[in-house]
């Protein structure tokens, strides 16, 4: 049996030999004396040939755009395909032939709007920059793992199910568990947290977290996936963004070295970061933003416009792309968060963002029982509410943080797309849970 090449595959020492070639048919070219079929697949693009002496000519198959097809034929050097190979096809048979397309399949792409094309987003991916996102994303995944799993940091899964919500109430999925109700998560860091109770130092999590955001912007999905990291025996925050620097930057180095096809594409490019990353404050962050012309009290968190002019100045004055926010005012966060003991009023919590976008939220735990009771009373949540969480800090808890970076934000603030749903296969989001 003839092995089944890809077109990437194809190369000088198969000149001149017969191969064998199977994916979808992406253009029909039919001359007098000559016919093409530009075969795709996930690897690439071949020339098919059919000259007027090939018995193949006057008993060429019925094909249609987007049609599968197999291949075989003998390979050449060509001037004009854009491979410098072409196929000189002896036999074409038809796998699957496609109907009229409800959209258009090209190398580039046309101007649909993204609604349409995620009405048919199975037709959408076939397209080669769709594919390129993915291929860039699985990269930037490869990178985030070589580092966690060679700096032993365990890879766990922590529950999706949960009892109570994580955070709060008003933004979870409710599902009904047998007789009873349960919720999707928002986040895996209680659990993350639970199992650093448990004596486990070191771990990540890549997995599936839902929002039930009424919300529509180009950076915000109702389900999405983060690479969460926890770690114990911290000395502050500050230990957590030395680990959150090393794997992104493992990750860009990951994307730099697999995907230079891709990128180029793509039209996309980013440098490696330095390190240190800038690190901004509050309340400092607040004094940034007033000289910069957007009033903001103490306590305000920061919306688009905010982070848009934060980011302004760190490109203008500090000439970076990746930067922390920290010590965030604590009536912004949850229950959860360690505060600065000599000034309470701030927490030690993290974003990471880069050029404007939040990419990551984190930061140090609270793990002494009686602070994160105190915090839990603070915040209005009855203690008997969380106490499945809670309990478990009487019995010794070594200090601890992490961060859950998306990856769908990477993804998009990396290559530069407009809107978050680009970078997911089959994106959820208020007003689509379809196809």
């Amino acid at each position: 049996m003839l092995k089944r090449f890809l077109v990437k595959q194809l190369d000088d020492k198969l000149e001149k030999k017969e191969v064998l070639l199977k994916g979808f048919v992406q253009e029909i070219r039919e001359l007098k004396t000559i016919k093409f079929i530009l075969l795709r697949d996930f690897s690439g693009i071949a020339q098919i040939t059919i000259t007027k002496e090939n018995p193949l000519f006057n008993n060429f198959p019925k094909i249609t755009l987007e049609s599968v097809v197999e291949v075989k034929g003998k390979l050449v050097k060509s001037e004009i395909a854009k491979s410098g190979f072409e196929i000189i096809a002896d036999n074409i048979k038809v796998l699957s032939l496609a109907e009229k397309l409800p959209m258009t399949v090209t190398e580039k792409g046309v101007n649909i709007e993204l609604p349409t094309r995620l009405d048919y987003r199975t037709i959408d991916l076939r397209k080669p920059e769709n594919q390129a996102i993915f291929k860039i994303q699985a990269a930037i995944l490869r990178g985030l793992q070589e580092y966690l799993d060679n700096n032993g940091f365990l890879h766990v899964f922590t529950p999706a199910l949960m009892g109570a919500p994580s955070e709060s109430g008003s933004q979870v999925f409710e599902v009904k568990y047998y007789d009873k109700k349960a919720f999707l998560r928002q986040d895996p860091q209680l659990h993350r947290q639970l199992t650093i109770a448990g004596g486990f130092e070191r771990i990540y999590d890549l997995g599936t977290n839902w929002r039930a955001e009424e919300s529509y912007t180009s950076k915000h999905l109702c389900e999405h996936h983060a690479c969460a990291v926890e770690l114990a025996y911290i000395e502050s925050e500050y230990d957590t963004m030395k680990i959150e620097e090393d794997l992104v930057i493992s990750a860009l180095k990951r994307v730099k070295k697999d995907c230079k096809e891709e990128l180029a594409f793509l039209n996309a490019d980013f440098r490696i970061p330095e390190k240190p990353f800038p690190v901004l404050e509050f309340p400092d962050v607040y004094d940034i933003i007033n000289r910069m012309g957007k009033k903001i009290n103490f306590g305000d968190d920061l919306d688009a416009e905010a982070d848009s002019l934060l980011w302004k100045y760190v490109n203008e004055k500090l000439h970076k792309e990746f930067y922390f926010v920290n010590k965030f005012p604590f009536v912004l966060k949850p229950f959860y968060v360690m505060r600065y003991d000599d000034a309470p009023e701030f927490a030690r919590s993290v974003d990471l963002n880069f050029r404007g976008l939040e990419l990551s939220s984190g930061g140090q735990r609270e793990h002494r029982y009686e602070k994160i009771i105190s915090q839990v009373k603070e915040k209005g949540l009855r203690p008997e509410s969380v106490e499945w969480f809670t309990k478990f800090f009487k019995w010794g808890v070594p200090p601890h943080g992490g961060f859950a970076l998306g990856i769908e934000r990477l993804t998009q603030a990396l290559l530069g797309i407009d809107n978050i749903r680009k970078t997911v296969l089959f994106p959820r989001t208020p007003d689509r849970f379809l196809p």
